[in-house]
C-alpha cells in the first residue's frame, strides 16, 4: 500500500485542489478506513467561501463512508473485519467532562480535539483517501449500502438527535422551518414518529420535494403569515414541536411564535450571523414551552442513523445532488454552495 495519499484541501477563498500527503498508519485500538465518498457539509462550504476563517490549507470532511483496510494493535479481525463498510463519528468524547458525565457526549468540552500527529495538513480529514478512527468512533453499515446513501450517516445522526429532543408523539403537529437538506431529513424523521408534518419553505421546488418525502402541508412564508397559518392549521394551538433548520435569526423568532403550550422549539441550525431574539419571560412562564438546541450527533443517534440507513428505513436518494471524483473537487465545491443543491459528494 502506498505511503502517500491524495487529500482535497481548501487552499484559498473558493479554491480547492488535490494535495499529496503522508498516509496515516492505524495506532493502537484504531482502524484505517479507505474512504469511498465524503459529502460537503455546510461546515466545509463555509471554509471554502471563507465565511468561517481557518488557517489554510485545510482538509475538512466528516460526512464520509469507507471500508476497513488495516487494523491497529489490539484490534480483533473477527470484530472489525477487513472490507466492512463503516461510517465514523469523528467527534471526540473525553468521558470526564460535564457533558460526557451526563451521557451527552455530543456536547463534550473536548469534542473538537483532533489528533493531528499524523496529519500533514490540519482539518477533520474526511476529504482524503484514508483516515484513522478509534474503535469508539466506528459504526458498521450494511456492505450493500450505496456510497451516496452511506455518506448520510453523520447528517442524519445530527437530525435524529434533534428529533429526539422534540419528544414527538403520534398525532402531534410538527413544523419544520427550512427545506434544505437538514430540513428535509427532519421531515422524513418526524413523519416516522407519527406526526403531521408542516413544512415552511419559500422555494417551490423544495416544497415539492418535502411533499415527496412525507410533508403533509407545505406553506410559503413569503406568501402568508407563517405563524398565523400554523395557528390556523392547528386549531389555534400551535405545534407540539417546531424545528428551525435555518441560519436566519429572524426565523428563530418566528419559530417561537409557532409553538403550542408545553411544546418544544428546537434551534437546530447554527446562526450566521448570530442575532439575538426576544422571548417574553412571562409567556414562557405561562406556556411552559421549552426552547432548546440540538448540536452534533450523539452516540445514540449515530447508531440509530446507521441502522435506519442500512435497513432502508430512511432513503436519502432525493437529497443527493451529484458526485464528483476527488480531482474534480473544485467543481463539487462550486456546486455545493449553489442554494439549489442538496448534498454534493466527493469520491475517492
Amino acid at each position: 500500500m502506498s505511503e502517500k495519499m491524495n487529500v482535497v484541501a481548501i487552499v484559498d477563498e473558493r479554491k480547492a485542489e488535490v494535495r499529496e500527503v503522508t498516509r496515516p498508519k492505524p495506532l493502537k485500538n484504531q482502524v484505517l478506513i479507505k474512504i469511498d465518498g465524503c459529502a460537503l457539509c455546510t461546515f466545509e462550504q463555509r471554509m471554502f467561501t471563507r465565511v468561517a476563517k481557518v488557517p489554510l490549507p485545510f482538509v475538512g470532511g466528516h460526512e464520509f463512508t469507507g471500508t476497513i483496510v488495516e487494523l491497529g494493535e489490539g484490534v480483533k479481525a473477527e470484530e472489525y473485519p477487513l472490507g466492512q463498510r463503516v461510517a465514523a463519528r469523528l467527534l471526540n468524547s473525553c468521558g470526564h467532562c460535564y457533558g460526557c458525565r451526563h451521557d451527552e457526549q455530543n456536547v463534550c468540552d473536548h469534542s473538537s480535539d483532533v489528533d493531528m500527529s499524523q496529519m500533514d495538513i490540519m482539518g477533520m480529514g474526511g476529504l482524503a483517501e484514508y483516515i484513522n478512527a478509534d474503535l469508539s468512533q466506528v459504526y458498521f453499515l450494511n456492505n450493500d449500502l450505496p456510497v451516496e446513501k452511506a455518506c448520510f450517516a453523520e447528517p442524519l445522526a445530527c437530525v435524529l438527535n434533534s428529533i429526539e429532543k422534540g419528544q414527538i408523539e403520534i398525532g402531534d403537529d410538527v413544523v419544520v422551518i427550512g427545506g434544505g437538506i437538514m430540513g428535509q431529513l427532519h421531515v422524513m424523521s418526524a413523519k416516522l414518529q407519527g406526526a403531521r408534518v408542516i413544512m415552511s419553505e419559500p422555494d417551490a421546488a423544495r416544497r415539492e420535494i418535502a411533499k415527496q418525502l412525507g410533508a403533509d402541508v407545505c406553506i410559503d412564508p413569503t406568501a402568508c403569515d407563517a405563524v398565523e397559518t400554523v395557528k390556523e392549521l392547528t386549531g389555534g394551538n400551535g405545534a407540539a414541536a417546531v424545528f428551525n433548520t435555518t441560519a436566519v435569526s429572524a426565523v428563530a423568532q418566528q419559530a417561537i411564535g409557532m409553538v403550542a403550550k408545553m411544546g418544544r422549539v428546537i434551534m437546530y441550525s447554527s446562526q450566521h450571523p448570530d442575532k439575538p431574539i426576544e422571548v417574553s419571560p412571562n409567556w414562557l412562564h405561562n406556556s411552559e414551552a421549552v426552547i432548546t438546541g440540538a448540536v452534533s450527533p450523539s452516540v445514540r443517534s449515530f447508531r440509530r442513523s446507521c441502522d435506519a440507513l442500512s435497513k432502508g428505513i430512511i432513503d436519502p436518494t432525493l437529497l443527493v445532488s451529484g458526485s464528483w471524483d476527488c480531482h474534480d473537487a473544485q467543481a463539487a465545491f462550486e456546486a455545493a454552495i449553489d442554494p439549489a443543491t442538496f448534498r454534493c459528494i466527493v469520491r475517492f
